[in-house]
């Protein structure tokens, strides 16, 4: 079930509010709790419920390690099968086909693909019971329930696509008292972001998709123009459509009293590769920090081990992202500027912010050129390109070789516009998007700040409702999953 749908706005969630509510206070919290779970269930087994088995049994699975990892002197032994065990059925579901292409192309053998279908949020739902298991080996893990337990690996705002929570934040909320009772702030607060998120979706993201996909699906036969203009839609299209999954995502937790952490803040106002993996996939940064990057000794043995380690680390947020080279390139080429950030920033080179701030996003389309590309050799012919200054093409006719004809003799050819929508417009959107990411504060941070000035809280309530009610009609026209809805 997507967010961004009629019968998840008018359905589902009005349904699972009121009953988890009306249950908490006419029967008990561990009835509502059971009721969040359900509903959680039925969400997930909404796109096919073939898989809901998969997932209790993997809740189970966890649940009974992490209790025995607790309990037994045997505790790493325990730790490591359910660590291997949680990575087989990642990489049965999701690395399998890869695996076996890439035994084909390196082997010349014709091994057949089976083609697995990928269960829905299956690299969330795994790292979040990889770091429970991990915690439980050291001791940092409180005991509760097995019912609580499935509520903080199911619960649906964040079931699909995260942010990744931690259990140490997550289930004593789940159990408070206060949890069970409707807050209006919240649910005000929560419906915002959700709005917020919705409008993100739906208004910018679904928009510059045609775009993006134009341009990737001709990465052979483009012109410079095109290239650039491809490679910076899906920029702004991943950032719309993953920050607006987690703000909706936030939204949904506050109406039921959670407080989900915060997975984007503002990252391409970033000013080093460092400082945009402090406010990218927020979340995600973390885990890798905590239960990777620490682990394999992050920077306690010198600065050749502390390379490694951020160099490996990214290579693996690389293939989590998907089972691909395209992704390992991807990983690999933002560890490889982590790294040269870190040595920069050892030989206190300092330079004008703005330059800081262009190399940074130059260096974020580049890599995301490779995450978005079907190949590794179309990713390359769609870089080419965009350094080709002499592949310069405008649209033919009208005001471009009216005004600007003089341009010829540089090079500049005039041809039919390919693209959908025109130059002007698109160049319009795009520089329109580009100040908003460079003025505009993160969303949760614009409410705390207008949280203490009511005047300014009710102009935006206004503005945001006209915005709301237009992409509640949006959504009759477009109802796309998330980039990251199958992953």
């Amino acid at each position: 079930m997507l967010f961004n749908s009629y019968p998840f706005i008018f359905v589902y969630l009005p349904v699972v509010f009121a009953a988890f509510f009306l249950t908490a206070k006419y029967v008990s919290h561990r009835a509502a709790t059971f009721v969040l779970v359900s509903a959680s269930f039925i969400f997930y087994g909404y796109w096919d419920y073939h898989y809901v088995p998969l997932l209790f049994a993997s809740i189970t699975f966890n649940y009974l390690i992490g209790k025995q990892i607790s309990r037994t002197a045997k505790r790493k032994l325990w730790l490591v099968l359910g660590l291997a065990v949680n990575i087989a059925l990642l990489g049965y579901f999701k690395y399998t086909d890869f695996f076996l292409t890439t035994v084909n192309d390196l082997s010349g053998s014709n091994f057949d693909l089976p083609h697995i279908i990928l269960p829905l949020g299956i690299s969330f739902f795994t790292f979040t019971q990889s770091a429970y298991l991990v915690d439980a080996y050291r001791n940092e893990a409180a005991q509760h329930n097995f019912l609580t337990y499935c509520e903080f690996v199911t619960i649906f705002p964040h079931l699909i696509a995260g942010p990744i929570i931690n259990h140490k934040k997550m289930l004593p909320q789940f159990t408070a008292a206060e949890t069970f009772h409707i807050n209006i702030e919240n649910v005000a607060m929560g419906m915002t972001l959700f709005a917020m998120g919705l409008a993100k979706k739906v208004l910018i993201a679904d928009n510059l998709a045609p775009i993006a996909n134009d341009v990737f699906s001709r990465a052979d036969s483009l012109t410079f123009l095109e290239a650039w203009i491809g490679a910076i839609s899906y920029t702004f299209q991943l950032y719309f459509d993953f920050s607006g999954y987690s703000e909706m995502a936030i939204g949904l937790g506050l109406m039921f009293n959670l407080k989900l952490p915060i997975n984007f803040n503002s990252p391409y106002q970033a000013r080093s590769i460092i400082d945009f993996w402090r406010r990218w996939h927020m979340t995600l940064g973390a885990w890798v920090k905590d239960y990777l990057y620490i682990p394999m000794g992050g920077n306690r043995h010198g600065e050749l081990r502390k390379m490694r380690n951020l160099f490996a680390s990214m290579l693996i947020i690389g293939l989590w992202h998907g089972a691909g080279w395209t992704f390992i390139i991807w990983g690999g080429l933002h560890g490889l500027f982590l790294m040269i950030n870190h040595q920069w920033r050892r030989l206190k080179i300092n330079l004008p912010q703005g330059i800081n701030w262009g190399l940074t996003f130059l260096c974020v389309v580049i890599c995301w050129v490779f995450f978005r590309a079907d190949t590794s050799s179309h990713a390359i012919a769609v870089l080419t390109t965009m350094s080709d200054i002499h592949n310069i093409c405008l649209p033919s006719g009208g005001f471009y070789e009216h005004h600007l004809a003089f341009l010829s003799s540089c090079g500049v050819e005039f041809v039919k516009w390919p693209m959908p929508g025109s130059l002007f417009n698109i160049m319009t959107i795009l520089g329109l998007i580009s100040l908003s990411l460079a003025l505009c504060p993160n969303p949760q941070n614009l409410l705390t700040i207008l949280h203490n000035h009511p005047r300014q809280l009710e102009a935006l309530a206004g503005v945001l409702g006209f915005v709301f009610a237009v992409t509640l009609l949006a959504l009759g026209h477009i109802e796309s999953e998330f980039l990251y809805f199958q992953f």
